[in-house]
């Protein structure tokens, strides 16, 4: 069982909205810098957002800035990504994962995250 589990993905059409999940199972989220990242067929895995242990800070990469956000629940051990005016260049798989520091790593590069889930499909299509 790996310690991080997304949820909620599916199909959705352009300029729909979804919003997915992830729960920690193995260790206390809130210790963790964590964030979501995508591959898309045939590209390289990206990331997408991240945010610090508390919440505090968050970081977005330019192509969903002002369409999605990163949340988390340290009470729930769970991390969010609310993903607003889907367009269909945003199907991919999407990861989420968790960084053993309080805020993001700088290049915050997937090297960073020691702690990752199995993905959850999104797909944006009409």
């Amino acid at each position: 069982q790996l310690p991080l589990a997304e949820s909620g993905g599916g199909l959705v059409q352009p300029g729909g909205s979804l919003r997915l999940s992830c729960v920690a199972s193995k260790f206390a989220l809130d210790y963790y810098a964590a964030g979501w990242f995508r591959q898309a067929p045939g590209k390289e895995r990206e990331g997408v957002a991240c945010i610090s242990s508390n919440g505090g800070t968050t970081y977005y990469t330019d192509s969903v800035k002002g369409r999605f956000s990163i949340a988390r629940d340290n009470a729930k051990d769970t991390l969010y990504l609310q993903m607003n005016s889907l367009k269909p260049e945003d199907t991919a798989v999407y990861y989420c994962a968790a960084a053993m520091q309080w805020d993001c790593p700088v290049k915050r590069a997937l090297a960073d995250f020691s702690s990752w889930g199995q993905g959850t499909q999104v797909t944006v299509s009409s």
